[in-house]
């Protein structure tokens, strides 16, 4: 029986199908495994069901009494695994794309909603006990409908937050991509970043991993007074250096899903009221994390049978 080890608490309808067909061993703690520990583990198990963070580097593949043929990753992210060396390595790298596609276009949906209508200000309001009632001018914020939206990265994602806010807001749409790109959803695609920062009342940042620092000060600055960014994507494609210093004039709003050190959250930007921060909780639905761990394991159970990979990277 193969050895499986889950790096995390996942779900226990993934725990009990992973237990169903194999030697399962549940790690106990949430916290990430450091590059030792993921090597050590590499050195214990035939798979490992592993997760964002799970440190994965060049010496875990090059052991030369690595034990580990398969690693299937919970979530569409991978830039934990460094997928170069797995591959020279002769180790196979799955991770778990579409399943996540609604649950993260609805996330950005709700920090659309938050940001412009400054709801993270207000329920703070409340809970201190510092609401004085309603006025006519009270915490005005920004109409949604209407409203032009910029997307950075019209990939499954992207385009579902689209749907979303074409049909459902009434929002025409501009998008950004490095490569020309035919979708069903009514939308114009421009040929420059900065070009969509300029143009957008909303931008959406669903690009994937591998973009470090793509959002910088200077694509920032295009932006127009009052607009708004939404990060659903990667912590680290945004400057967080540049954005709070952005956002400390007062000039634009934003929220984030993710963050360029997560879990850390830099005090300056918990300091700040024009931002909403949620705790990485874009695929947050029992549903998606439990259809994620089955593809996940369908990756193994296909690794096993020496079929290929559903989803390889």
């Amino acid at each position: 029986m193969k050895r499986v080890l889950l790096t995390r608490t996942f779900p226990i309808a993934t725990v009990q199908a992973a237990a169903a067909r194999y030697a399962v061993t549940t790690r106990e703690v949430d916290a990430p495994l450091t590059p030792k520990e993921a090597a050590e583990a590499m050195r214990e198990y035939d798979a490992i069901l592993c997760s964002i963070g799970d440190q994965f580097d060049a010496a875990a593949f090059a052991q030369a009494d690595r034990r580990c043929q398969m690693i299937a990753n919970f979530g569409v992210g991978y830039n934990h695994i460094d997928t170069s060396a797995a591959r020279a390595a002769g180790v196979q790298v799955s991770n778990t794309p579409d399943v996540v596609t609604d649950a993260t276009a609805d996330i950005a949906m709700t920090l659309i909603l938050m940001t412009c209508r400054r709801a993270g200000e207000g329920e703070r309001l409340v809970r201190r006990g510092d609401w004085d009632g309603w006025t006519p001018t009270q915490m005005l914020g920004a109409h949604v409908t209407g409203k032009r939206l910029g997307i950075i990265g019209m990939g499954r994602i992207g385009q579902a937050v689209a749907q979303r806010a074409h049909y459902g807001f009434g929002m025409p749409v501009i998008f950004y991509n490095r490569s020309e790109k035919s979708v069903d959803v009514p939308s114009r695609q421009v040929l420059d970043l900065h070009s969509l920062m300029s143009q957008s009342d909303i931008i959406v940042i669903t690009v994937p991993g591998g973009n470090t620092h793509l959002i910088n000060a200077e694509a920032l600055a295009q932006m127009q007074d009052g607009a708004v960014l939404v990060n659903v994507a990667r912590g680290d494609v945004m400057d967080e250096v540049a954005l709070i210093a952005e956002l400390a004039t007062g000039r634009i709003r934003a929220g984030l899903d993710v963050y360029e050190k997560e879990p850390q959250v830099p005090e300056p930007l918990r300091a700040l009221e024009n931002v909403v921060l949620l705790p990485h909780l874009g695929t947050a639905a029992l549903e998606v994390r439990e259809a994620m761990g089955q593809m996940a394991l369908d990756n193994i159970i296909a690794w096993e049978n020496g079929q290929p990979l559903l989803n390889p990277v």
